[in-house]
């Protein structure tokens, strides 16, 4: 027997117990502690950024959870279930169904959407804080510097802006682009700004105790080669870190079309906040120019930052989004939202329900961050 509108909410409000459980969780901790938590303690003074957290916290847990909660493979495909509207029982097993209904091949669209999530979740973070490192260590001494340095930096950034981002984006994980091996080149330079910037991050800080600098630089250096072999040539000794191809790709793709933008932000932030009495303080104190710019005015620019960074990883999230729809997401086959939106809408007139559960996903999660960062932006400038 089919399940009704109200039982499918209902069957789905139950099997996100354990989501529901740790947001409630999280919730708990940050409103006791809030006090004593920053800047993230002060966003639950605000509704919208408390609003737009929960949404994010929602398909965060979801994509964590994301094994324990799918009914089915995502990519198998079940017998008699093609086109399946929501509800639709799975004829030999018990107590199953497609909760969103099947796709135009069988599949579970309610699987696909949470297996989806996760792809979502683990991409578009991940690569806007590469894209965030990379503009920081580019744009932080262009502020502070100028001069020659800065007049290239920016004009170099400026020749990638003048390209439009999703024609950009497209190209760099077009198939003709990636037979070239500029993806696999661009890696190679793109992934060592993370390295970079933590390396002159410990130097800075611990320069005046050399004991601790060269312990702390060791250890950063080793991780840090060991994830840049793995990461961005599949090198990895032990195996564990390693990129699919494709995925490696768009992780480029996303990277580089950011960090120009990052860039600017940075190094505006630099031109203003240089100019405060503590940072003449610090140079005053004798302190070096890294530690200057990373310990004194780098923290001062964490508010714009911080709202920047929950933006971007919208922005990327719809970008990841875009390309799936046109065919050039992680696999052909892959639960992503974009390429189940791009097949549901093949027959939208007909059997609405493949493409319109991973749009009203996609759409939420960029919602949500664009409340969070809303709020963020609210609460920052009371800081």
């Amino acid at each position: 027997m089919e399940l009704t509108w109200i039982q499918i909410i209902g069957t789905i409000l139950a099997k996100f117990w354990l989501v529901w459980l740790s947001m409630a969780i999280v919730f708990a901790l940050s409103i006791k502690f809030k006090r004593q938590l920053g800047l993230y303690g002060k966003m639950f003074d605000s509704t919208v950024a408390i609003a737009g957290f929960a949404i994010v916290l929602f398909w965060f847990f979801t994509a964590i959870y994301a094994d324990a909660l799918i009914n089915f493979d995502p990519l198998a495909q079940i017998s008699g279930m093609k086109n399946k509207v929501p509800g639709t029982p799975v004829a030999g097993m018990e107590d199953a169904w497609f909760l969103f209904g099947g796709d135009n091949l069988a599949r579970d669209v309610y699987s696909r959407l949470i297996i989806g999530s996760r792809q979502v979740l683990i991409i578009a973070p991940a690569a806007t804080a590469f894209a965030f490192m990379a503009g920081v260590t580019l744009g932080v001494p262009a502020g502070y510097y100028g001069g020659l340095y800065d007049t290239v930096m920016s004009f170099i950034a400026n020749l990638v802006l003048s390209f439009p981002v999703i024609l950009l984006f497209y190209l760099l994980v077009t198939p003709e682009i990636v037979e070239t091996g500029i993806p696999v080149y661009m890696a190679a330079v793109l992934f060592l700004f993370p390295i970079v910037f933590v390396l002159i991050l410990l130097n800075s800080r611990f320069y005046t105790q050399p004991g601790k600098r060269n312990l702390y630089i060791g250890i950063a250096a080793v991780i840090g080669l060991w994830a840049y072999l793995g990461l961005a040539f599949n090198l990895d000794p032990l195996g564990i870190l390693y990129m699919d191809p494709n995925l490696l790709n768009i992780f480029v793709a996303v990277v580089f079309v950011n960090s120009p933008t990052v860039f600017r932000i940075v190094r505006g932030l630099v031109l203003d906040i240089q100019t405060r009495d503590y940072v003449a303080a610090a140079q005053t104190r004798g302190e070096g120019p890294w530690y200057v710019m990373l310990w004194e005015i780098l923290p001062n620019a964490r508010g714009p930052l911080i709202v920047d960074f929950c933006l971007r990883i919208g922005y990327t999230t719809i970008l990841l989004g875009t390309l799936g729809f046109f065919g050039l997401g992680v696999s052909p086959e892959s639960p992503d939202w974009g390429s189940t939106i791009n097949e549901g809408r093949k027959l939208l007139s007909i059997y609405p329900h493949p493409a319109l559960p991973p749009a009203f996903a996609l759409m939420s999660l960029v919602l949500g961050l664009n409340l969070l960062a809303d709020g963020l932006r609210e609460e920052s400038l009371k800081d």
